[in-house]
């Protein structure tokens, strides 16, 4: 169960994105594949049976179609509408920021925004693989006007391969904005670090990619943190970080059900509770137990040593734990208090005005995503509504905001983002859900929803 400790005790891993040891590993392996290109990455998939010996390291559009086939009608749509989420925001994101020109003296000083050429998508596979990775970081890269979109992941069973297909094998995708030709050929049956070597090296038919995009395991991120300078990344991805931010008004069961989506991902994911009401921490530890014994194997094993990795910080006032929350700057951060984050309107001269009160959520300032009320789910927002699941972990989203434009931009708009500070998505609870709105609504909402 969750432990308790003081503000002083929070572990100190939780701001290192990087793993010593995994980068040392690392670096072996990217070496090699700058060395030996091709035939080093074979030699580490099938040394890690990604791949068997002689076996295509690509799968090919017609392969990623007849994937898709085989899946039911009820999933082939969940594909496609969550896929067409991700891309009705990553759109309204790309043309968020526009080509500018300011006149100076003499002349005329101003950006270009444009797409760079290749983008490389990492894709996790093993114990949990995740086609919304695929759809995530693919969809977003070709909203952006990539022209050349490649997937790497290990062990791609038919759903991921699937995703490939929605995200744009056929060649072309229909937006509002128009059209954007696709060039999505291939994925590449590999994972680790030496996938990130290979799409930052280039293999075979396979160009050096100009950016590496996608979430991973700590090789993963060691390995991108070797190769940005040799390309662009987006972030330093690790564990996955879920933090609650409660008050007496927070619902035992539903604090215990989010610290456990997130602590099924993953044995090193990290569930923390930060509350002003020290008996939530008793009643969320009975809720956990319950709840972990429903959870099915091997989810309920990865859990348990997750949540035995997790921890609650009890604090004097809401306040102090914004405070503790800016300084984890969690992956995913929930606010389940009272006044989490409302509007009111005010009669001023005659005119009804709407406000938003800097309430708890918006006094918070480092985060990947922000979810507000008790039925606003991280799962709902990470996987479903459209904003992006790649966030910043480890501590870097003080410093980095969540994957969207990053396809696309010149040295002034990172200039620009630089001095704004990180992008930050916001998921808020439809007001009626926090009102007494009926369970049926509810059930609605979320069928629509998916």
């Amino acid at each position: 169960m969750l432990r308790r400790c003081a503000r002083d005790e929070m572990p100190e891993e939780l701001s290192e994105p990087v793993a010593p040891k995994a980068l040392e590993q690392a670096k072996v392996i990217v070496e090699d594949v700058k060395s030996r290109g091709e035939a080093a990455v074979r030699h580490w998939a099938e040394k890690f049976n990604e791949v068997k010996e002689g076996e295509n390291l690509v799968a090919e559009k017609d392969e990623l179609k007849a994937a898709y086939d085989t899946l039911s009608i009820e999933q082939q749509g969940v594909l496609t509408r969550v896929a067409n989420r991700i891309r009705k925001f990553a759109v309204a994101q790309r043309a968020s920021i526009e080509d500018t020109e300011v006149v100076i003296p003499g002349g005329k000083a101003g950006q270009l925004v444009s797409a760079v050429e290749n983008a490389g998508c990492y894709a996790p596979g093993g114990r949990y693989p995740l086609p919304s990775s695929v759809l995530m970081t693919a969809v977003t890269a070709r909203a952006a006007g990539v022209k050349n979109v490649w997937v790497a992941s290990p062990h791609p069973d038919q759903v991921t391969k699937a995703a490939a297909h929605v995200a744009g094998a056929d060649g072309l995708i229909k937006v509002d904005e128009g059209q954007i030709l696709v060039a999505f050929q291939l994925v590449i049956q590999v994972g680790g670090a030496q996938a990130i070597a290979a799409l930052a090296q280039g293999i075979g038919i396979v160009p050096a990619c100009n950016i590496i995009v996608g979430p991973g395991n700590q090789w993963v991120t060691a390995a991108k943190s070797i190769v940005q300078g040799q390309c662009a990344i987006d972030m330093l991805a690790g564990p996955s970080e879920v933090l609650v931010i409660a008050d007496e008004t927070a619902d035992p069961k539903t604090v215990a059900a989010d610290l456990l989506a997130q602590a099924e991902h993953d044995v090193e994911s990290r569930p923390i509770l930060v509350t002003t009401h020290e008996p939530l921490l008793t009643a969320v530890n009975s809720e956990l137990k319950v709840q972990l014994d429903d959870l099915p194997s091997p989810n309920c094993e990865t859990a348990k040593q997750a949540v035995a990795k997790g921890f609650c910080v009890i604090t004097k006032s809401i306040d102090e734990a914004i405070e503790i929350s800016d300084k984890i700057a969690p992956e995913h951060l929930e606010i389940m208090t009272a006044d989490a984050m409302q509007a009111r309107s005010f009669l001023l001269l005659e005119i009804i005005v709407t406000v938003f009160l800097r309430q708890v959520g918006m006094k918070c300032n480092n985060y990947g995503g922000l979810f507000v009320g008790r039925y606003a789910a991280e799962v709902l927002g990470d996987y479903g509504c459209g904003p992006n699941h790649v966030l910043p972990t480890g501590g870097t989203a003080n410093t980095h905001g969540g994957f969207g434009r990053t396809c696309e931009g010149s040295r002034s708009e990172e200039a620009i983002r630089s001095c704004t500070g990180p992008r930050r998505l916001i998921f808020m609870t439809p007001p009626a859900f926090d009102t007494g709105a009926s369970e049926d609504n509810k059930d609605e909402f979320f069928c629509e929803l998916y």
